[in-house]
């Protein structure tokens, strides 16, 4: 047997226990015998060499095992903290039935709990006691970010106000940027921004996380975004920032505030809404209607309502409508009813969407006076989509389009099952969190998530790819009718209005390439245009399968 010689490892690669200890590094059990002997390794683990997909099988046998889905998130993370290729390999080959374990909608569940699963930190917390030293915090991170997802726990899914316990939805986003569109992990750095949470029952709790204070508020939390803001450019710059999960009086005015200055997007707003009008696409497609022709009735009027709201107008005014027409195609009913003219308590947001008609209290009541082609939830409330609202749907529409988007499942408008058999089969439904094959009069439905990260991977792949200096509503447009391409007509006739997930990959890199060109043929790419744009985005896309060390 040859000797150890802990001289010949490549620069930058440890050895020993440090190689062991190091996520991003680690293969376990998968070191060769030559890498053995080189890294010093020997005789610090089990003598038999498994391959990674042995690795993998081992992994799935384990999880599969148990048989709540928060055990499997905690397996997960833990995975994670040891052996990050690993970790992604697994999602990467499995994402159908990882995306909900490490995304929507365990990952709701797993904010609320987070301080009794906490294991090891991952990302970046800066509080608001860091004020005046946000980049000598955000130095300490050890890689040079290529992009960021920051939330503020102010609203978390549709679950509230969540504190720093909400950095699992920026870990959990992450995650999917690698697995999804193949960003590398060492590129993406989660942020969570704890200016206290008005959550009493997490200043209560002994295990919270965050800072044990109500919300900053008012001029000192912009100040504090406005100094995160400057600081994360100086440290890594050009940088892209997406946020994340935060109310909907800051979000819009974050947006408003940065998006023309620095590479951002807002993912409740416009990733969700780019994944929405890619679905109407698909839907229209088999009623063979022109989305400009649609009138589209919104349950919820935040900011995902409103975004979606945008990006469908726009895309009506590309049609040939002028701007005023295509809102008027766009109806919002909030919690106090139709968003109407005359109300004068209306958040700036849902002014341009506010139509002159006559009050009407009730989502059925406004289905009845108005006869939607389309309704979409975004409302947070579960089951708002009852028998009655799906039959009148069905009775007004030969195949009524049913969107029932918000997660995680407690809070989705309707069901799947409920969703066919109320509109007798013949509902174009789209969900937010996963639901299973519904068979109905003898033919089986694959219902599929409206998941943002069908877009939101691909748009920040593109970004990184193109060193795009902004991030424009023209990019989500492409993305959407990207997205919708992608669509088969074998999956139209079994009623997906998505691609099967495990194209995600594929359909990320060609996400990707539409934003980077338009960044390119706008004049916002901070590099030359590659010969192949496509090649070049598949270039930069992490592989999670090993590589040799020697």
């Amino acid at each position: 047997m040859p000797d150890q010689n802990k001289n010949s490892a490549p620069p930058g690669i440890p050895t020993g226990l440090a190689l062991l200890q190091d996520p991003a590094l680690n293969k376990g059990t998968a070191f060769t015998e030559k890498e053995r002997n080189a890294l010093g390794l020997r005789g610090l683990l089990p003598p038999h060499v498994h391959s990674q997909d042995e690795q993998v099988t081992r992994v799935l046998t384990n999880l599969r095992q148990l048989a709540d889905p928060l055990e499997k998130f905690v397996a997960l993370n833990a995975l994670h903290d040891r052996n990050e290729a690993l970790f992604f390999r697994v999602l990467c080959d499995n994402i159908d039935e990882m995306q909900p374990l490490v995304y929507t909608p365990t990952v709701g569940q797993a904010c609320q709990k987070f301080g009794l699963v906490f294991q090891r930190p991952r990302g970046m917390f800066i509080g608001a006691n860091d004020r005046g030293r946000i980049a000598q915090v955000l130095r300490n991170w050890p890689y040079q970010a290529g992009i960021i997802v920051v939330t503020d726990g102010e609203r978390i899914l549709g679950l509230g106000d969540l504190g720093a316990n909400g950095m699992g939805i920026p870990v959990g986003k992450l995650s999917l940027y690698t697995a999804c569109a193949g960003v590398h992990p060492r590129l993406c750095l989660p942020v969570t921004i704890d200016v206290g949470t008005n959550n009493e029952s997490l200043l209560k709790d002994p295990y919270y996380v965050g800072l044990r204070q109500r919300r900053v508020t008012g001029a000192a939390y912009d100040e504090l975004i406005e100094e995160f803001i400057t600081a994360a450019h100086a440290v890594f710059p050009a940088v892209v920032i997406q946020f994340e999960d935060f109310a909907n009086h800051n979000a819009f005015r974050m947006l408003d505030k940065y998006r023309g200055r620095i590479c951002t997007f807002n993912d409740d707003i416009q990733g969700t809404a780019s994944v929405v009008l890619a679905g109407l696409f698909s839907a229209l497609r088999v009623t063979g209607g022109k989305l400009s022709d649609q009138k589209i009735l919104f349950l919820g009027a935040g900011e995902a309502a409103t975004g979606i709201a945008d990006l469908v107008a726009s895309a009506m005014v590309a049609q040939g409508l002028t701007e005023s027409a295509a809102h008027q195609r766009c109806w919002l009913v909030d919690s106090k009813g139709l968003v109407i003219k005359s109300r004068t308590d209306l958040a700036a947001h849902k002014i341009p969407y506010a139509q002159e008609h006559a009050p009407i209290g009730d989502f059925l009541s406004a289905i009845k006076a108005l006869k939607p082609t389309a309704i979409i939830g975004v409302s947070a409330v579960g089951g708002a989509f009852t028998m009655d609202v799906l039959e009148e749907m069905a009775r007004i529409n030969e195949r009524p389009i049913v969107f029932a988007l918000s997660n995680p499942t407690s809070q989705a408008e309707c069901n799947a099952e409920q969703a066919y058999q109320w509109t007798s089969g013949r509902g174009l439904f789209a969900c937010g969190s996963p639901f299973d094959r519904v068979k109905f009069n003898g033919k089986t439905f694959v219902p599929r998530q409206g998941n943002n990260s069908y877009i939101f991977p691909g748009v920040g792949l593109g970004a990184i790819a193109s060193r795009a200096r902004r991030i424009t509503d023209d990019m989500f447009m492409a993305a959407a009718h990207t997205l919708a391409h992608l669509v088969t007509e074998s999956d139209l006739e079994q009623g997906s209005l998505y691609p099967a997930l495990p194209r995600i990959r594929e359909v990320s890199a060609h996400i990707a390439t539409a934003v980077a060109d338009n960044a390119y043929h706008k004049g916002l790419a901070g590099k030359p245009k590659p010969q192949d744009v496509m090649a070049d985005v598949q270039s930069q896309m992490y592989d999670p399968h090993y590589k040799s060390y020697i």
